[in-house]
C-alpha cells in the first residue's frame, strides 16, 4: 500500500503510516468473505459478503490482543451500530470499542484486550456495505436479520477457528433492536445445525427494543431533570399519547411522523437538549439551515437528527481516505456512509414496532440477554428501558424484580461508583452512571468491564 507523504515528513507521519500498513490479507475479494485466515493474535481481516442480490455487506474482524492469552481463549464479539444506518466498521470502531481512535492513537479502553472483535456494516447500505439496486434495501428487521444469517454462515464456515470460541452480540440503539431479531434467528439456526458458532448471548444497549416505552419517558425523565416546566410537560405528554394511541392501532408510519414531531416538541421546550447526552446541547443551526430543516420530510429531519452524528466531518475523511486506501476492496465508485440516509428511510415502518416479545423468546430459550444503558441518555432513556423490561413474560420476572441492584466500580482503587447491576438466571440489567447513549465513548473504563463480566472474564 502506498500512502501520498505529507510536505514536511516526521516521526508522527511515520507512527500513522505503520499503523495503517495493511496486515497480511488471504484471499479477499469484493464479494466474497476471506477463505484463509492468519491465526495469531494481533491480527486482522475484512472482506465482503453477497447477502442477496444486488446487496453487499462488510465486515472487519480483529484477533484479540491480551498480553497472557492466546485469541483462542478470549470470546468472540459482534458489535452492531444503531441509527438504522450506523457504520460498525466506522463509528463502533473509531469512535468506542476499537484498538484506534480517529486520530489513529491506541485506545486505552479497547475491548480488543479482551474478545475478538466482529464489525459488521448492517443493514446493507450501511458503511461500506452497499446495495447496487434501490430494491436492495432492507425493509424491515426480518430482512435484516435474514441478511445477517447469510454473513453469520459465511463467515463461521470460513473462520472454523471462531466455532468453538464463546460468541456474543454487543450492541447500540437501533442496533439493539437488530441484536434482538438477529440473536433470535442465530439461535435457531445454530440448533437446526445450519450456522456453527457458540452462541452465547445478547447485549442491547441503550437500545430501541420498544420505542413507545422511550417515548412516553421522556417527559417525565425531562422534567425530573428540571429540562422541562409544568407547560413544556403537559406538551410532550400530550404528543406522546399520540404516539402510543398510532403504535396500538398498528400505525407504524404514523407513528414514525409522530415520533418526529414529539422529539420537535421536546426541542422547542428544552432550548435544544442533546438527545444522546442531556447534559450536553445540540450545536445550533444557522437560520438557512434551520427553514431547509423544517421544508424537510419527517423522514429527512429524523435521519439528520439521528444518523448525522455517526457520520462526522472527521470520521468520514478517515474512513474515505487512510482506511478506504487500507482496505483496498471498497468499489470505486462507493464511498463510506454514501448509502446510509436510503437505508434510514427504507425502514420506515419498522422504527416503532416493539420487539418485546423478541426478548422473551430468546430469555425462555435460554439465551443470556443483558440490558445496559446509560445514565445521561434521553433519546433511550432508562426509564424507558426499565418499562418494558416490566412488561416481560419470562416466568422468572418476578425474581428478578425482587432482587437488590449491586454497585459496580471500574477502578478498583476507588470508591466512586461507575454502576449498578442486577441479574438472575440469563437475565442482567447494567445502570452505567455518567455515561449518555454512547457508553463506551463517555464511560470506556466502565464499559469494558461491564463487557468482561458479560462474558464471564471477571
Amino acid at each position: 500500500m502506498e500512502l501520498a507523504p505529507p510536505s514536511r515528513p516526521g516521526p508522527r507521519w511515520l507512527l500513522l503510516l505503520l499503523l495503517l500498513l495493511p496486515l497480511p490479507l488471504l484471499g479477499q475479494s469484493a464479494l466474497g468473505a476471506v477463505t484463509d485466515e492468519p491465526t495469531e493474535e494481533g491480527k486482522e481481516v475484512w472482506g465482503y459478503v453477497t447477502v442477496r442480490q444486488d446487496a453487499h455487506m462488510f465486515w472487519w474482524l480483529y484477533y484479540a490482543t491480551h498480553p497472557c492469552k492466546n485469541f483462542s481463549e478470549l470470546p468472540l464479539v459482534m458489535w452492531l451500530q444503531g441509527g438504522p444506518g450506523g457504520s460498525s466498521t466506522g463509528f463502533g470502531n473509531f469512535q468506542e470499542i476499537g484498538p484506534l481512535d480517529t486520530d489513529l492513537k491506541p485506545r486505552k479502553t479497547t475491548w480488543l484486550q479482551a474478545a475478538s472483535l466482529l464489525f459488521v456494516d448492517n443493514p446493507v447500505g450501511t458503511g461500506f456495505s452497499y446495495v447496487n439496486k434501490s430494491a436492495s434495501y432492507a425493509k424491515d428487521l426480518a430482512m435484516v436479520a435474514a441478511d445477517m444469517m447469510v454473513l453469520l454462515k459465511t463467515f463461521f464456515d470460513c473462520h472454523k477457528e471462531f466455532q468453538t470460541i464463546p460468541f456474543y452480540i454487543f450492541s447500540e440503539s437501533y442496533g439493539g433492536k437488530m441484536a434482538a431479531g438477529i440473536g433470535l434467528e442465530l439461535y435457531k439456526a445454530v440448533q437446526q445445525g445450519t450456522i456453527k458458532c457458540n452462541f452465547s448471548g445478547v447485549a442491547l444497549g441503550d437500545s430501541w427494543i420498544s420505542p413507545v416505552d422511550s417515548v412516553l419517558s421522556w417527559g417525565p425523565y425531562l422534567y425530573s431533570m428540571s429540562l422541562l416546566d409544568d407547560q413544556g410537560l403537559a406538551e410532550v405528554s400530550h404528543v406522546a399519547e399520540q404516539v402510543l394511541d398510532a403504535v396500538n392501532k398498528g400505525l407504524y408510519k404514523e407513528a414514525t411522523q409522530l415520533w418526529e414531531k414529539a422529539e420537535m416538541v421536546i426541542e422547542k421546550n428544552t432550548d435544544g437538549v442533546n438527545f444522546y447526552n442531556i447534559l450536553t446541547k445540540d450545536t445550533p443551526m444557522s437560520s438557512m439551515e434551520s427553514s431547509l430543516e423544517f421544508m424537510r420530510s419527517h423522514l429527512v429531519r429524523l435521519c439528520q437528527r439521528h444518523v448525522r452524528h455517526l457520520h462526522g466531518d472527521s470520521l468520514s475523511q478517515l474512513m474515505n481516505g487512510p482506511i478506504r486506501k487500507k482496505l483496498k476492496i471498497i468499489p470505486e465508485d462507493f464511498s463510506w456512509g454514501a448509502q446510509s440516509s436510503n437505508v434510514f428511510m427504507n425502514m420506515e415502518g419498522d422504527f416503532m414496532k416493539p420487539v418485546i416479545s423478541i426478548v422473551d423468546e430468546l430469555l425462555e430459550a435460554g439465551v443470556n440477554v443483558t440490558v445496559y444503558n446509560g445514565q445521561l441518555d434521553l433519546i433511550v432513556d432508562t426509564m424507558g428501558q426499565e418499562a418494558w423490561v416490566r412488561k416481560l413474560k419470562w416466568p422468572e420476572l418476578p425474581k428478578f424484580n425482587q432482587l437488590r441492584w449491586k454497585a459496580l466500580y471500574s477502578d478498583p482503587k476507588s470508591s466512586e461508583t461507575s454502576a449498578f447491576v442486577k441479574s438472575y438466571k440469563n437475565l442482567a440489567f447494567y445502570w452505567i452512571l455518567r455515561a449518555g447513549h454512547m457508553v463506551p465513548s463517555d464511560q470506556g473504563d466502565m464499559a469494558l468491564k461491564m463487557m468482561k463480566l458479560v462474558t464471564q472474564q471477571e
